[in-house]
């Protein structure tokens, strides 16, 4: 790519999207780049556009306007939807106006996620063996169309194969870690992740840290610092040497680093309760099914196993740095600051206690 590079980046406020924007502002080439965000309220709109990125006011179910910035763009980094497909239908349609007008084929960064291996059933009670390795890219295409995320990620694969946008998978096991920086410092980006806080909130509701089943399931982490890493990894790669950045069917990148089991996280939410004083017993129970329902919606989703290997990603020269140890280290924090939350809304609930 010559000249400037417009990047529209989707998710810029959420929790790895705002950490991916902190980057590219603050990146050796940014005078380079013209960065456009979409945020969903006028406070996010200003915060943005006081941050130096292009923003535009709007939201997914904006498939127009969606439409009409993908065309503008040379590069889309999405990080907002996994699952959005009218919206990811819309985002192609733009990309595919634009190598029609323009002649060149645009970059897409999409963000799944590493669920779309999960067994699903296997309710806590077993480890699964198998392991993904996104360097078996024929293994990958075997995965049925019902797995989370998978109708996005085969919508990607066939537009690339058709010749009009090259796309780029990012696969993302359980993130976790505070973020970070300007854009967490002025309250612009999400600063927790999903699942691990999710666990917290439940486990300080029932006073003990809970599992699925036996909590016997894999799952694999990785530092929200290091996955960010991996993406302006895999821009800088797809700028300069794009022979080195598969795309299309073999263009998935897992974000990995460690394994842990439903057991240990919620080991360490009972040790960390305990410290702040919380009575809890020290080792996690099953969740009841009363509990699913109270906190997860009925689903048993977290006493499934997901098990990959990000080889093709560490072969573009990704070198994540935090580990299991870290990613269990990490809830103590999870702990305070949601204990901390709940306590206040209590306080102001109930001024007399």
């Amino acid at each position: 790519m010559t000249g400037k590079i417009n990047i529209l980046l989707l998710g810029a406020t959420g929790y790895i999207g705002g950490s991916i924007a902190l980057r590219l502002l603050d990146h050796p080439h940014a005078s380079k780049f013209n960065i456009t965000a979409l945020a969903r309220t006028p406070e996010k709109w200003e915060s943005l556009r006081c941050m130096g990125l292009n923003s535009v006011l709007g939201s997914f179910a904006d498939l127009l306007l969606l439409e009409g910035l993908a065309l503008e763009a040379d590069v889309v980094i999405q990080v907002a939807d996994a699952d959005n497909l009218a919206a990811m239908q819309a985002i192609l349609k733009g990309m595919r106006r634009h190598h029609t007008i323009r002649g060149s084929v645009p970059i897409l960064i999409h963000t799944s996620g590493a669920a779309v291996f999960a067994d699903l059933g296997a309710g806590g009670n077993f480890t699964e063996v198998h392991i993904y390795d996104d360097l078996r890219p024929d293994l990958i295409a075997e995965i049925p169309a019902t797995q989370p995320h998978r109708r996005v990620d085969m919508e990607l694969v066939e537009a690339d194969s058709e010749g009009f946008v090259k796309t780029y998978i990012v696969l993302p096991g359980v993130a976790y870690g505070l973020p970070s920086g300007r854009l967490v410092e002025k309250g612009i980006q999400n600063s927790h992740s999903i699942a691990i806080p999710s666990l917290v909130r439940a486990s300080l509701v029932r006073k003990r840290g809970g599992m699925v089943g036996m909590g016997n399931n894999v799952w694999p982490n990785v530092n929200v610092d290091d996955l960010a890493d991996l993406y302006i990894l895999l821009l800088n790669t797809i700028i300069v040497r794009p022979e080195y950045a598969a795309h299309g069917r073999d263009g998935f990148y897992f974000a990995e680093n460690g394994e842990h089991t439903m057991y240990q996280v919620g080991k360490a939410i009972c040790e960390g309760m305990n410290v702040m004083g919380v009575h809890s017993e020290l080792e996690p129970s099953a969740f009841t099914q009363e509990d699913l329902e109270n906190y997860f919606g009925g689903s048993d989703f977290l006493g499934s196993n997901c098990r990959c290997r990000g080889s093709r990603s560490r072969l573009l020269g990704w070198k994540p740095v935090k580990t299991t140890r870290d990613m269990l280290a990490s809830v103590m924090p999870e702990v305070e600051e949601t204990f901390l939350i709940q306590h206040m809304f209590l306080s102001h609930s109930h001024p007399d206690t």
